[in-house]
């Protein structure tokens, strides 16, 4: 190659190497003018969303911030009505706060050593490690832990709840620098010291604060703790059901390296931060802490009082501060019920706000009232059904002795509001906690006049004495019969098909109901929510053969739409909830729904009342002390006598009592023939005992009124509607006769025709004529049946899925 060759090679080298180095050069200032652009970008959008998330976030001022931080834990306090005290509930956690001058410098080290060692230089977050938990928690990528300043958990702790949600984590992040600007970082670390959890005492109690946490596992205060009891405190917090070194019993775990293991995390931490010597830190490390460790003492807990109301107000005050929980977070309950996980989750910040911040819990309950209901049971309990004796098997197969007593649910409720006044548990709260007024059971005939005569008369189908057919039916091999399997045999008014509660005429008279469209919308609007697509499906439902029942509860509350023209009020026991300042943070808020018209209501209150006066309940009239003239009732029992009820409302009350066995190990224990008569009279017990105590609570002096809309009509007994000529075999005749009265929800029955009746076949129809035409009595018994129209006649209904055969 020539020398000029060489050179021209060199020049053409040098020209692409000059012009790659300026596309690089070019291609990185645009890569870095993009960055820039795309990070600024970022960085909008994050300060933006940042924004939005704390858009609509509450800022409190410093003296509500002030109480915030500094507020000790406090148990919650119960009340029954009208502000009287119950007691407190019982808390597994307990605290003391001091001052930082009587805690150890060997704690505050630690503490921050270990929790936060930029606590002294940041403005309340640390942004690299904000940054660093953001990009874990997005990515997966890296322990996604940490990120939270020692400030940034006394917010959490003591401000908002655990729950981590971004838009949580940013209000976090704006009330620590809040937290920051407003206080001392001496006043942060003191709050903090005595707000933070240190796992559990020698009594197995929960700990919080650093004079707890020492006393209950030193014997000591905290301001002399030495560096190694110090560094095992401070290491606590991270996690402290792994480190702590008792049980909840109070015994000492067999294992305790965890805790030593982060005592010495926590002894390195303060060396590296030159906050302690070496010789310190292995002097330290050395020392032997497990003699100092205190051995198990022993929790002295107060004995509940009220044990059922107790329960049921705490879970009741839990499910609300959970539901605002959630809902502060923007959460639905389908979502949190969706998951187990977040429920659970939910449901342990709510037990902690009430175990902790000293709420106050007003309820419905009226103490004497309440007394009186405990006091009926006490002494009558026994006289309900007899306690069977069994053996069964424990969990580890050794044969004990099983006692079955017969168990009481009752429920007292205002018409109007909907406030549960009082209520029967169960025979004694020490040996079953099981709230028998709040759960599920077959609810028996109790449920005709909710599922079928009032959405019947709503739906004007039926007046009051309307005639219901009472003859052997089969519905596609549904067969049910009356009491005793026994048939009428006979035409019967809608009254006394309520007041004797024969099972036929309510049969025929639901299919005729649900022809016309679901009772669903009725029962669910008055509050009874458990029934299943199955039950609504079977015929049986009118008898109260359910998949899982009713509760007393939701029984009382729907039979008190009837007594409040047909308006249903939602049951209640919370009236209201404060913070420890006296700050409402839960009100009930009254609803009421329309599910009747007032005239049905009356229509439907005034025929319950025959079941009172002279039917299946009469005996109520003459048990009671009180005027029963505006009481209107109704009986129930299930098949084979498995549960007996008696639902009885004034104009102003319902009182709702159930009677029957829990049958929990497996035992089919029922209730005697004679066990509506027997939950009749304790039922009468109960209100007395009631009326006795406040003459004024039960309401029997009110009267019901007759609303506009009701129509009252003179009818031909015999046939339940109005006399007119019709053609029988053949014959013109006219159907007239002795008359009644009958009432009629906004509508007028027509006259008389040949099929005047709900249900009924061709053959019943012709021989009820029959008897009419040869001058016989037309309402006797057709077909050889009996009449029974006078008799106290009980039946039996069905707990168990599917159809029900006989019914009270």
């Amino acid at each position: 190659m020539t020398l000029k060759e060489t050179n021209s090679t060199r020049e053409a080298i040098f020209y692409y190497l000059e012009l790659s180095i300026g596309i690089i050069r070019s291609l990185l200032l645009h890569l870095l003018a993009f960055g820039l652009v795309a990070g600024a970008l970022a960085l909008g959008l994050g300060l933006g969303y940042f924004a939005s998330l704390i858009s609509h976030t509450d800022i409190p001022d410093y003296t509500t911030m002030k109480s915030e931080i500094n507020s000790s834990y406090e148990a919650s306090n119960l009340y029954f009505a009208k502000h009287v005290r119950l007691g407190t509930m019982q808390t597994n956690l307990v605290s003391q706060s001091v001052s930082i001058n009587q805690i150890s410098p060997n704690l505050t080290k630690a503490i921050t050593s270990t929790e936060d060692e930029y606590f002294y230089q940041h403005k309340g977050v640390v942004p690299k490690s904000v940054l660093r938990a953001l990009v874990s928690s997005l990515t997966g990528i890296g322990a996604q832990t940490g990120g939270s300043s020692l400030t940034q958990q006394l917010v959490k702790m003591q401000i908002l709840s655990s729950e981590t949600t971004f838009k949580r984590k940013a209000t976090e992040i704006l009330l620590a620098l809040r937290v920051d600007k407003y206080f001392s970082k001496t006043e942060i670390l003191q709050a903090y010291l005595n707000a933070a959890t240190f796992g559990r005492n020698n009594k197995g109690q929960n700990v919080a604060g650093v004079e707890q946490a020492a006393q209950g596992l030193f014997g000591i205060p905290a301001s002399q703790v030495n560096l190694a009891q110090a560094a095992f405190i401070a290491g606590l917090p991270q996690s402290p059901s792994v480190y702590t070194p008792y049980k909840n019993n109070g015994k000492l775990k067999r294992d305790l390296s965890y805790g030593l293991q982060r005592k010495n995390t926590v002894l390195f931490r303060m060396y590296r931060d030159n906050k302690i010597s070496y010789q310190a830190y292995q002097a330290a490390k050395k020392y032997d802490l497990t003699k100092d460790f205190l051995p198990q003492g022993e929790d002295s807990q107060k004995k509940i009082k009220y044990g059922y109301v107790y329960n049921l107000l705490t879970q009741q005050a839990k499910d609300i501060i959970k539901k605002q929980l959630y809902q502060k977070d923007g959460l639905s309950s389908t979502e949190v019920n969706k998951s187990g996980a977040l429920s659970q989750q939910y449901d342990l910040q709510a037990e902690q706000l009430l175990a902790n911040r000293g709420y106050h819990i007003y309820s419905t309950i009226n103490k004497p009232i309440y007394n009186a209901m405990q006091r009926v049971i006490k002494q009558q309990g026994p006289s309900l059904g007899q306690t069977y004796h069994d053996t069964t098997t424990d969990a580890n197969g050794n044969a004990i002795k099983v006692n079955e007593p017969v168990q009481n649910g009752s429920v007292l409720l205002n018409n109007q509001s909907g406030a549960i006044l009082g209520f029967i548990g169960g025979r004694n709260f020490s040996k079953s906690q099981l709230n028998h007024a709040f759960t599920q059971r077959s609810p028996g005939s109790s449920i005709k006049p909710l599922a079928v005569y009032a959405p019947a008369i709503e739906r004007q189908i039926i007046g009051s004495e309307t005639k219901l057919a009472d003859f052997k039916v089969n519905f596609n091999g549904y067969k049910p019969t009356d009491y005793g399997n026994t048939i009428q045999n006979r035409f019967i008014n809608a009254r006394e098909a309520l007041k004797y509660s024969y099972n036929i005429p309510a049969i025929n008279l639901y299919r005729e109901v649900k022809a016309q469209g679901s009772i669903k919308p009725y029962m669910e609007k008055m509050g009874i929510k458990t029934l299943t697509a199955n039950d609504y499906k079977n015929l049986g439902l009118a008898l109260g053969g359910t998949d899982y029942g009713v509760t007393v509860a939701d029984a009382a509350s729907a039979y008190s739409t009837l007594s409040n023209a047909g308006q249903h009020a939602d049951a209640y026991i919370i009236d209201k909830i404060t913070d420890a300042n006296g700050k409402v943070v839960y009100q009930h808020q009254p609803t009421t729904t329309k599910v009747f018209s007032p005239a049905t209501a009356y229509i439907t209150s005034n025929m319950m009342h025959s079941v009172v006066t002279s039917g299946t309940a009469s005996q109520v009239s003459s048990d009671t002390t009180f005027n029963t003239s505006n009481l209107a009732g109704k009986t129930g029992t299930s098949n084979d006598n498995r549960d007996s009820w008696f639902v009885g409302s004034t104009p102003k009350v319902t009182l709702a009592t159930w009677t029957g066995y829990d049958n929990y190990n497996g035992s089919s224990y029922n209730l005697t023939d004679a066990s509506s008569e027997i939950t009749n009279r304790f039922w009468s017990n109960l209100a007395n005992e009631i009326y006795n105590t406040d003459p004024q609570a039960l309401g029997t002096n009110l009267k019901r009124k007759r609303p506009n809309g009701v129509n009252k009509v003179s009818v031909v007994k015999a046939t339940g509607k109005l006399p007119g000529r019709l053609t029988v075999n053949g014959q013109s005749i006219f159907a007239s006769g002795t008359r009644k009265k009958s009432y009629y929800a906004g509508w007028k029955p027509g006259k008389t025709t040949k099929k005047f009746a709900i249900g009924g076949r061709d053959k019943d129809y012709n021989a009820f004529w029959k008897n009419y035409l040869q001058g016989n009595n037309p309402e006797a018994a057709l077909h050889g049946g009996e009449v029974i129209p006078n008799e106290y006649t009980e039946g039996n209904g069905n707990i168990g899925i599917g159809q029900s055969n006989t019914t009270n």
